[in-house]
């Protein structure tokens, strides 16, 4: 292994994925390892067939990594000795991308400022690229009762955490990460003989294989006992081929019956991989929907278009989105091509899932970070056999491997939640799709009800005719379709707006308005469903003492704890929506001791105990974070609903995104002002979206639906526009306040964010980084900061952000991050949001 001297992109041949077969004796290989640039270059064994995009396992340094194999060369460098070169261990995986993929790894690389294999390792299902791990264990038979007496303190506490866990057994980053000046203490212990260091392998995902039991012959036997005969018979049910677990359990016979077959020639059983697909409940067979006009007209277009095209599907909640994507995909999947829809949250995967498995059956794949590790493997290998399929999916589902791509759908492209914040590359879904459309010469629909103002002023602003692409001022290959009217010309519903300051003059200090009680008790009496919609999970937003005035804060971040009390007799715990850390609620208070504590705010469990006192017989359902931490959760919950156990969802921004039960005829919004004033320039965006999706969730059967928001705030312009579903009239206030101040969709901004343990170090650092950002970037950028960030510190790290604020014609100038890196000390953590949707 020797690094070939060459950047990825000073590599790269005239055509990136090479595929080609020959003689060839050495492959240049993307190596997954932290820190590490460009390309290294390996000898192929004899043993081995490597082609460009398959998965390696490799020798780098002292441990084996994961890597992929970019192309084959026919000769060594002049300046590289052969004898250097070392071998290719083994192939993970072959053919694992297909062709055009490396040029939208390489752009989302470029545009999001991240290297090009961590783009790579978060585009893969996990589990391929690995790398060994250096463990430290206990050596018991050596280690002398009176050990500690004996060492320094560094190594007594290495001591101590070793023998504190079950093996003696632990990784040296953990050792070095929990015990300051790590490496002197196990130097002692290593040469005291009492421990020892050794190199764990990478654990590589690997195909499932299960015993299959197949029917060879047409005639059974005669000699076969009865139990034998109705296992054959089954089997032949099952189309001669069954797998072997599954047999037995329908036969209700043991395996012992089975291998007696085989020994008499009437089946063989072998090992064979079983894909470890979704297991998804059986569906009735669901047909196309007869088309309004609108949806008609925009699907005529859709249908018509080939090559790439943006198209805007602006439909109001309830116009049939859902049934414009069905009739769209279906003449694709017969032309042998496959289709992407991507959704914001995991918890729409399950309902749109039904949808389309009801119309295409199990050419439906579901691909999101809820599977296990074997799912996503399978799921990725599945959708690289060239099958036609529609995958379905959160925002990694845009990296999906299908080699015959007809069609991209964004569901609810406005929702925030296709931007990648918390981990590398910071993408958003919506740039990645259209890039892929490009290069897969395919259509994207972004369909949204409240479409982002980005999307909006980009495709829409210079809409004509819905059968027309735009005017010469956008995109040539932009389409805007409309659909106005909810399907069967059911009317939205209308939008009541509480003003809660009147209702508290009026004696009401309720959490619930006078006219919403009224709604509930309604709502009782005739076996409806409805939803109240909160923007918190948890009880109450803020625990405080009324004698002192102190705030019960997480002790690694700089917020409020939130108290959490699922039910009568449960644990009070106190919670941080942040780092997870929890704690049992004080009976004192922690600095004055005294008992007078005070939960401040309301949170879904709160609004679900005081609906229980007001209306015993009301049942209310809790659909927010916490309910559904569990794999299948939301299904089973939504279930639940659907089949009318419950009469109310509780629950938090989820229920926002893509909810279609026909029976909901009333919604509520607690409260409306936590959305209105984030310290945040989308703010008024977000609450308007937010807003306008939750009340379109009413009114979509046969009853007309009912939309209560309670706030304080009741003539706002955000409200105003709620309560008369205009969007429009939103865009128009909207649109000139961020022209104004340069913000997008008019300006671009770039985050930088630092973080680490040490807050001088992180802030001292920043203002460095500060000047470096004034000298480099000119004319046109407006720099904001150094300055902490809005919550310093999360999970014991300090925060700081610098922001680039671009003018809309100024020349957008990143800092190279590389240098900038070489300024930061190692423990303060340097990286780009580009695009940044919140600056928190």
């Amino acid at each position: 292994m020797v690094d070939s001297m060459k950047t990825f992109i000073g590599a790269e041949s005239s055509s990136p994925y090479d595929v080609r077969f020959s003689s060839e004796q050495w492959v240049e290989v993307l190596v997954d390892c932290p820190g590490v640039q460009g390309l290294y270059t390996y000898h192929i064994p004899p043993e081995l067939s490597i082609k460009s995009g398959d998965i390696l396992n490799v020798p780098f340094g002292s441990q084996m990594v994961g890597g992929i194999a970019i192309r084959r060369v026919t000769s060594l460098p002049r300046d590289l000795d052969i004898q250097r070169v070392r071998d290719v261990e083994d192939v993970i995986t072959a053919g694992f991308f297909p062709s055009g993929y490396w040029e939208l790894l390489n752009r989302v690389a470029q545009y999001y400022c991240t290297d090009l294999i961590t783009v790579v390792r978060g585009a893969l299902p996990p589990g391929l690229l690995g790398r060994s791990q250096y463990r430290i264990r206990l050596k018991y038979k050596i280690l002398p009762p009176e050990a500690k007496t004996f060492c320094s303190s560094v190594a007594r506490k290495i001591l101590n955490l070793l023998l504190s866990q079950k093996d003696g057994d632990y990784s040296s980053q953990y050792l070095h990460r929990e015990v300051i000046g790590a490496s002197r203490g196990i130097r002692e212990l290593i040469k005291r003989g009492w421990i020892e260091s050794y190199l764990n392998p990478p654990k590589m995902n690997k195909p499932k294989r299960q015993k299959a039991v197949t029917l060879v012959v047409d005639r059974f036997p005669t000699n076969l006992t009865k139990q034998q005969l109705e296992v054959l018979q089954v089997l032949r049910q099952q189309d001669g081929e069954c797998w072997l677990t599954e047999l037995v359990k329908l036969c209700n016979r043991s395996s012992q019956v089975v291998k007696k077959l085989e020994e008499k020639g009437c089946v063989v059983i072998q090992y064979k991989e079983r894909l470890r697909l979704l297991e998804q409940p059986q569906l009735n067979k669901d047909h196309p929907k007869p088309l309004t006009t609108f949806q008609t007209k925009a699907l005529n277009v859709i249908k018509a278009l080939e090559n790439y095209a943006e198209i805007l599907l602006h439909g109001v909640t309830g116009s049939g989105k859902t049934e414009v994507y069905l009739q769209a995909i279906a003449p694709l999947l017969d032309k042998d091509k496959s289709a992407l829809v991507l959704v914001p949250e995991i918890s729409l995967t399950p309902q749109l899932t039904d949808q389309f498995r009801s119309r295409f059956g199990n050419k439906i794949c579901v691909y999101h970070s809820g599977l296990s590790k074997g799912e996503r493997y399978d799921t990725w290998r599945q959708m690289l056999t060239g099958e036609p399929q529609v995958v379905i999916g959160t925002r990694s589902a845009i990296f999906s491997p299908l080699p015959n791509l007809g069609l991209i759908i964004l569901d609810e492209e406005h929702d925030s939640s296709f931007k990648q914040t918390q981990i590398l590359p910071t993408y958003h879904a919506r740039n990645v799709a259209l890039w892929r459309g490009e290069i897969d010469n395919c259509p994207v629909i972004l369909g949204s009800a409240t479409p982002s103002l980005e999307t909006w002023i980009k495709i829409a602003n210079t809409k004509q005719n819905n059968s027309l692409p735009l005017s010469a001022s956008s995109s040539p290959n932009s389409y805007y379709l409309s659909l106005p009217e909810r399907i069967q010309s059911r009317p939205l519903p209308p939008v009541e707006i509480i003003d809660m300051k009147q209702e508290l003059k009026l004696g009401n200090s309720s959490i619930f308005s006078r006219s919403l009680q009224d709604a509930l008790a309604e709502l009782e009496s005739s076996k409806k469903q409805g939803i109240l919609f909160i923007n918190r999970r948890g009880y109450s937003t803020f625990v405080s003492c009324r004698s002192c005035g102190y705030v019960l804060e997480c002790p690694h971040c700089d917020v409020s704890l939130s108290y959490h009390y699922a039910h009568e007799g449960a644990m009070e715990l106190l919670r941080c929506h942040y780092c997870n850390y929890s704690q049992s609620q004080p009976s004192r208070c922690p600095q004055c001791s005294s008992p007078y504590l005070k939960f401040f705010g309301s949170g879904t469990q709160k609004v679900t105990q005081e609906l229980t006192k007001l209306f015993p017989s009301l049942r209310p359902l809790r659909f927010d974070s916490d309910a559904t931490r569990t794999k299948g959760s939301h299904r089973s919950l939504l279930t639940k609903f659907a089949q009318r156990k419950a009469d109310l969802l509780v629950g938090t921004q989820m229920l926002t995104k893509g909810l279609d039960i026909a029976q909901i005829t009333l919604v509520g919004v607690i409260t409306a002002d936590e959305l209105l004033h984030m310290s945040d320039y989308r703010a008024a965006e977000r609450a308007f979206q937010t807003l306008t999706q939750v009340a379109g969730r009413a009114g979509r059967g046969n009853d007309s639906g009912r939309v209560i928001i309670q706030t304080y705030s009741p003539e706002h312009p955000v409200i105003q526009s709620v309560s008369s579903h205009d969007y429009q009239g939103f865009i128009e206030t909207e649109l000139p306040q961020r022209e104004v101040l340069s913000y997008p969709p008019y300006g671009r901004l770039i985050l930088i964010r630092l973080s680490g343990t040490n807050k001088i170090e992180v802030q001292q650092t920043s203002r460095a980084l500060g000047d470096i950002c004034r000298d480099k970037v000119g004319k046109g950028c407006e720099i904001l900061g150094p300055a902490p960030a809005n919550i310093m510190r999360i999970a014991r790290r300090y925060r700081w952000h610098i922001l680039l604020k671009f003018d809309p014609n100024a020349q957008v100038i990143i800092p190279d991050i590389n240098n900038l890196k070489k300024v930061c000390p190692q423990s303060v953590n340097l990286t780009f949001d580009i695009d940044p949707l919140r600056i928190d």
